[in-house]
């Protein structure tokens, strides 16, 4: 983003005659908000000619693989340690990834917005699981570092993490760190795509990478492409994998392009594009798999 950025400022203290967080016109005029107005919003409008050029990406997962010819560079990688002393840090780690999981969303990342800066954060201790607390960890560096939009294919069922999540989430909603989470594959209740303020997502079987879908039956609110889905694989392969992990990507991917084009879009905002330009919501949809027709 270039210049100041009023999401991420923090002279948030109004004049004392005024109630905590008022503006006054006295001390400083309304801070000027270039954003583009939302009408006539078309798929050409949101991200044609755009490739993620000028966004960064955190993918928050099992570390990435940054030598694999899919991925290229990262812009940095780090992964949540636990000190001798039991302190939870974020450190610096080689791109790797013992799994493969954080690989494939980052391919999928990179094939769609090929200009955008990617970085790992490794939260999955063995490459497949980890603890609620690496994971809170791993997210608020995220958010700290400024990240335009965060992947998070995974979620915990644990309730006890319920509250410092919601919090975690409503900040970088705040602060326009934009988080896209993937729905569990499994009909459990689970965090953090159960909130409003992420953009959370569950797969669909058609194979076009950019065809999505509004889902007016929340808590999911968009369907991507996540059945049989071509991944980057570390050792410099690819395989096919089917999750709602997989469908994330695709939605960090076209959040990436459309910021790109249109950097001022709060996350109320960039949901909104998503869903204009949703293909049941911008008549580019497939009668047949809807089960109805266009007349």
């Amino acid at each position: 983003m270039n210049g100041e950025v009023p999401w991420r400022r923090t002279d948030r203290a109004a004049a004392w005659e005024l109630p905590a967080w008022s503006m006054s016109s006295g001390l400083r005029s309304a801070h000027e908000f270039g954003m583009t107005a939302l009408a006539g919003v078309t798929a050409d409008w949101a991200w044609a000619g755009a490739d993620g050029s000028g966004v960064r990406v955190c993918v928050v997962d099992s570390g990435v693989d940054g030598s694999h010819p899919l991925i290229g560079d990262l812009e940095r990688s780090v992964t949540v340690a636990e000190d001798p002393d039991g302190e939870i840090r974020v450190v610096d780690h080689p791109a790797i990834d013992e799994a493969g999981h954080g690989t494939a969303c980052a391919g999928i990342i990179r094939g769609i917005a090929p200009g955008a800066s990617i970085s790992s954060v490794r939260v999955l201790t063995n490459g497949k699981s980890g603890t609620g607390a690496a994971l809170l960890a791993g997210l608020d560096w995220a958010i700290a570092e400024g990240f335009d939009l965060i992947n998070l294919s995974l979620a915990t069922t644990q309730s006890r993490f319920v509250l410092a999540l919601h919090d975690l989430a409503d900040r970088a909603y705040f602060r326009r760190n934009v988080i896209v989470v993937s729905a569990h594959n499994r009909p459990v209740l689970s965090y953090p795509w159960t909130f409003s303020s992420v953009i959370s997502v569950a797969s669909h079987d058609l194979d076009d990478p950019m065809t999505f879908y509004y889902n007016p039956s929340p808590p999911v609110e968009f369907h991507a492409r996540g059945v049989q889905v071509p991944v980057a694989w570390p050792g410099g392969g690819t395989i096919r994998s089917t999750g709602n992990s997989f469908a994330a990507p695709h939605i960090t991917a076209i959040c990436a392009l459309i910021l790109s084009r249109h950097e001022w879009l709060t996350p109320f905002q960039l949901k909104t594009v998503l869903f204009l330009t949703a293909a049941n919501v911008a008549g580019r949809r497939d009668p047949t798999w809807l089960g109805g027709t266009d007349e």
